[in-house]
């Protein structure tokens, strides 16, 4: 069986998502997505009718964000993330997002060619928030393997 990693990661918004807060992050969404969907080892995103996911729930909050995907490997997602015009955003998420206290990031293995859900999203959220990284949910500082997590791929 192949593998591919899942992540997970949330941001609380300062304002709604159609406020002048957020519209610098609103108008590069799309052209942030499509650098992901051209990067080396992605093989999916969550995304709405409007080719985000913005409208998307998690936590039953109207304030928090979801981003999901899916990668070939934990190398491909950590050069998009790090090592692409993605981290000038990023660098600006203090514009956009509250500091959140609690772990807002998670990664986990999944069956090649499932897709992971809003739920199983917020299940490695919660899990890394009580019993820390583990190969059931980890973050890039503390990076376990498919065979480490094996018993636990759906």
């Amino acid at each position: 069986m192949k593998f591919h990693l899942a992540q997970v990661n949330i941001a609380k918004m300062l304002a709604p998502i159609d406020s002048p807060v957020m519209a610098d992050f609103v108008a590069n969404l799309d052209p942030i997505n499509a650098l992901a969907e051209s990067s080396k080892g992605f093989v999916w995103r969550l995304k709405d009718d409007n080719n985000n996911a913005t409208s998307i729930k998690i936590y039953d909050d109207d304030y928090l964000i979801v981003n999901m995907s899916v990668w070939e490997d934990i190398d491909s997602l950590h050069e998009y993330v790090y090592k692409s015009v993605h981290t000038e955003i990023f660098k600006r998420r203090k514009e956009w997002f509250e500091k959140m206290s609690d772990m807002h990031m998670a990664l986990w293995y999944i069956a090649e060619g499932r897709w992971p859900s809003v739920a199983d999203a917020a299940e490695r959220l919660n899990h890394i928030r009580v019993h820390g990284e583990n190969p059931y949910a980890f973050s890039f500082k503390k990076r376990f393997s498919a065979d480490e997590a094996a018993l636990f791929i759906k």
